[in-house]
């Protein structure tokens, strides 16, 4: 592993663990394996390092919510794809509500990623829930707007029960009872 990825890694750790406040450079160094001066020849910052963190995050989902050219069965796909990715990710999920959750703070150096990040996660899984509603298997009145922000919400919410009980929840199977029960016109 590249010594910039172990850096990375070792920041979603602590991050996840102790949140950015609380995590030092020093420490992330520690657990990288490497020298203060040499996390710093990387990054030069903790927020530079908080930026690539969360850089790393979105790439590895980018892929999987554009809704170009989906079918309905695809954006359902989608969706079970990236809740099984998830917890397959107990670092980075434990990172990303830790961060999330103290974003909201205005003083927060997160605080605008995140800001946008929602604002682009709910274009994105609006688009794809426009998909469902343009090939009619929504439930009537339901617009697309409302089902991605209920989404997102459950998504968000599953994350953190997750985290406190991982052996009791079941994202996917979860995801897959909402969708079905609140978002779908019948079963698929």
């Amino acid at each position: 592993m590249r010594r910039r990825d172990r850096i990375i890694e070792a920041a979603i750790e602590l991050f996840g663990e102790v949140g950015y406040r609380a995590a030092g450079l020093r420490d992330i160094a520690a657990r990288a394996g490497i020298t203060h001066p040499g996390l710093l020849y990387h990054f030069g910052s903790k927020e530079e390092l908080l930026a690539a963190v969360l850089q790393h995050r979105d790439e590895q989902q980018e892929s999987m919510i554009s809704a170009v050219h989906m079918t309905p069965e695809a954006v359902l796909a989608a969706l079970y794809a990236l809740a099984e990715q998830n917890t397959a990710e107990v670092k980075l999920v434990e990172m990303f509500a830790t961060l999330s959750a103290e974003a909201t703070d205005p003083n927060h150096p997160a605080h605008e990623y995140f800001t946008c990040r929602y604002a682009d996660v709910r274009r994105r899984f609006t688009a794809l829930a426009q998909v469902l509603v343009d090939a009619g298997w929504t439930r009537p009145g339901l617009t697309a707007e409302i089902a991605a922000t209920n989404i997102i919400a459950l998504m968000d919410g599953l994350q953190i029960q997750w985290l406190y009980d991982p052996e009791a929840i079941d994202m996917v199977a979860q995801l897959d009872c909402f969708v079905r029960s609140v978002v779908l016109v019948s079963p698929t």
